[in-house]
């Protein structure tokens, strides 16, 4: 997902190779999202919008914590935002990307959906009436 969002980026800087970034990092940081399927079990009866509000919430705590993590231990944020937008807190999550982790929190939630009809053959409508 991070290879795609910035390498699409990277056409609006002119950049027609579509070059992407990302950091080692990124494997363990979107590793923890693995704490979210409990949460989306919980949640997944509450209005959509209530959910992309709890989605962006945790994606930012996330982001946050694990970039000022990340700056304390290594020194540097891997994704330091300062010198990218003004809408940012400490350079460590970008408040206009609130549109963004909103729909992708939600689409999240078809992909796990996906995953554990399809995969795992779980189906969740079934499980909540036991």
């Amino acid at each position: 997902m991070e290879t795609f969002w910035t390498g699409f980026g990277s056409l609006f800087s002119g950049d027609i190779s579509l070059t992407s970034r990302t950091y080692l990092w990124m494997f363990f940081i979107y590793g923890l999202g693995v704490f979210f399927e409990p949460i989306h079990d919980r949640i997944r009866r509450e209005n959509f919008f209530i959910r992309g509000l709890i989605w962006v919430s945790l994606i930012y705590l996330i982001e946050f914590s694990t970039g000022f993590f990340l700056d304390k231990v290594v020194g540097a944020c891997p994704w330091n935002y300062l010198t990218k937008t003004k809408f940012t807190l400490f350079g460590y999550i970008r408040f206009d990307y609130f549109p963004a982790w909103f729909i992708a929190g939600l689409l999240f939630e078809k992909y796990h959906d996906f995953l554990d009809k399809k995969v795992f053959n779980k189906d969740k409508k079934n499980e909540s009436m036991e």
